[in-house]
């Protein structure tokens, strides 16, 4: 497990690939909006678990900084992208608290049991998100339908993550090597310390 702390210089480089990445993927995607200025089909929230499980607070703020870059380069730049900004950082950070301190069990997605705990952790960040997110777009903007908002926002965070970013994550833990990254002092990290 991935539990060093990694210099500012590095942490620095890794936000800035991060957004980088979450721009390539996310802006040729703006063009397909569902309700215009506000929401949109969102394949980049496959990242969002990527991001805070390999990543940890990085992955977090990259995330957050990235969709709000994609908001003013979209043109879709409102108050509620407050809401967004907040949204969007507790989403990668909900999957790196999970896996790298709750959970018992290093993260793998090898069992259909750690698949099925996986869909759970992206179902309850899709809510917490729709939960943050419509409110603030209803308080600044009741023309909006909210429904369909809320419904796009719940689309988006889950039907991504899991029909792209399970694909994802299996290719980049097992193929390319990479690490969850482990809160110090969880349960996991101390197993670790113990097994060296």
């Amino acid at each position: 497990m991935n539990s060093e702390k990694p210099s500012p210089l590095k942490t620095l480089l890794i936000i800035f690939v991060l957004i980088v990445v979450y721009l390539i993927v996310s802006i040729p995607f703006k063009v397909m909006e569902i309700i215009p200025g506000f929401t949109d089909i969102r394949p980049v929230s496959m990242l969002q678990p990527v991001y805070g499980i390999f990543f940890g607070i990085p992955g977090c703020i990259a995330f957050a900084i990235g969709n709000l870059i994609t908001d003013i380069v979209g043109n879709s730049l409102r108050w509620s992208s407050i809401a967004g900004f907040i949204a969007n950082f507790l989403g990668p950070f909900c999957f790196w608290f999970y896996w790298g301190r709750l959970s018992r069990t290093p993260f793998d997605l090898r069992s259909a049991k750690k698949n099925l705990r996986h869909i759970l952790v992206i179902a309850v960040v899709a809510v917490i998100e729709a939960l943050l997110i419509t409110p603030a777009v209803a308080l600044v903007y009741p023309d909006v339908d909210y429904g369909l908002f809320f419904a796009t926002v719940m689309i988006n965070s889950t039907a991504f993550p899991i029909l792209l970013g399970i694909p994802l994550i299996i290719v980049m833990q097992e193929e390319l090597g990479f690490k969850a990254r482990v809160l110090k002092g969880s349960r996991i990290a101390g197993r670790d310390r113990k097994e060296e």
